[in-house]
């Protein structure tokens, strides 16, 4: 029996032994509202004490994109508003909900493809199975919004091989689905085309790693993890000065990483500096911290980073204007207080409260 619940933004259906879960607000590449993060934390709940369910599949309907994120321009007007309760509520719901999905006590298989940024991420990046489809394209670029990598990237960048969450949170870099599954991010490489049949088989009783392998195929090697000696030395570094002075002492050289050196550093110097310092901090920290506190660590950097300006300059530029010429404050590296960087961290009034 399929039972079927339908929202604006997402398709609920029960289907075989899974439930469904089917992205479907196409007009913003499916980025995440508060709306859509209440649904899905009520209907996850409902599933994890159904015995008929015995796992749950998150899909698109949009070939562009998983998700592109959060619904940032919500989140800019509430905090231009001076809104900032509603704002971090926002925050404290989205993050809970990726937790939930951490500690989910089903298989939680979700099937990317298209754009996978920011909010997106969220939720599909700390399910149990994460199938990369052809056009998988994985970034998490919010230093150049200044912003910073958040929906448990504390967590999980640090954990990558090598340097090369690192390299994602300080560059905004997009991964290709061979880089995706040779680091961790995909579990498994699956052709898009293929899909709708892997969506079918994983409804029928038969075990869900069996029914992957089934589809899976062996992926190609993708160009970040190619380079990956290259980063692993060049994003070592603990200071992000000290990480530009790298690259470009690797330009200067003029070596095999040269141009990529050069590139890299270039984009990273449009980036904010505030951000970046943030970033980089996180990284370092998230390593040696556990889920819950990771995700507590970006509940205390969010409630500084939106009373600040240039998150709202980020998405004015990006987002709204779309004049690519944001104007940060501090405008270089060095007037980033080491003190300020530090107070992000610093516990709040009231901390997050996870499930």
């Amino acid at each position: 029996m399929v039972k079927r619940v339908s929202s604006d933004d997402l398709l609920f259906e029960r289907r075989g032994v899974a439930g469904l879960i089917t992205l479907n607000r196409p007009h913003a590449l499916n980025a995440v509202s508060l709306s859509m993060v209440r649904e899905l934390t009520r209907q996850l709940a409902e599933w994890e004490t159904d015995p008929a369910v015995s796992r749950v599949i998150v899909a698109s309907r949009d070939p562009r994109a998983f998700s592109a994120g959060g619904d940032l321009r919500a989140l800019y007007d509430l905090g231009c508003a001076g809104r900032f309760d509603e704002l971090l509520g926002y925050f404290r719901e989205e993050y809970a909900l990726n937790t939930r999905i951490k500690r989910y006590r089903k298989p939680y298989v979700a099937l990317i493809d298209g754009i996978v940024m920011g909010g997106g991420v969220g939720i599909s990046v700390h399910g149990s199975h994460r199938v990369a489809g052809d056009k998988f394209t994985f970034a998490m670029p919010e230093v150049g919004i200044g912003f910073f990598p958040d929906v448990g990237a504390t967590w999980f960048l640090p954990r990558l091989p090598g340097r090369l969450g690192t390299y994602c949170a300080l560059t905004g870099e997009r991964l290709d689905a061979a880089d995706a599954v040779a680091a961790g991010i995909a579990t498994h490489r699956v052709p898009s085309p293929q899909f709708p049949q892997l969506i079918e088989a994983l409804c029928r009783p038969d075990p869900v790693d069996a029914s992957l392998a089934a589809y899976a195929q062996s992926p190609e090697r993708g160009a970040a993890v190619a380079r990956r000696s290259a980063i692993a030395a060049l994003f070592k570094a603990d200071q992000i000065e000290e990480v530009l002075g790298a690259l470009d002492a690797e330009d200067a050289m003029q070596g095999p990483n040269a141009a990529f050196a050069s590139v890299t550093a270039a984009s990273m110097r449009t980036k904010s500096p505030t951000s970046l310092k943030l970033a980089l901090a996180q990284m370092r920290r998230g390593a040696t911290l556990d889920f819950a506190e990771c995700m507590r660590t970006e509940f205390r950097i969010v409630s500084r980073v939106v009373g600040g300006h240039d998150f709202y300059e980020g998405v004015r530029a990006v987002i709204i204007d779309k004049d690519q010429a944001p104007h940060w404050q501090p405008a270089a590296l060095a007037a980033v207080d080491t003190a300020e960087v530090e107070r992000h961290f610093a516990p709040v009034a009231r901390e997050l409260e996870l499930p």
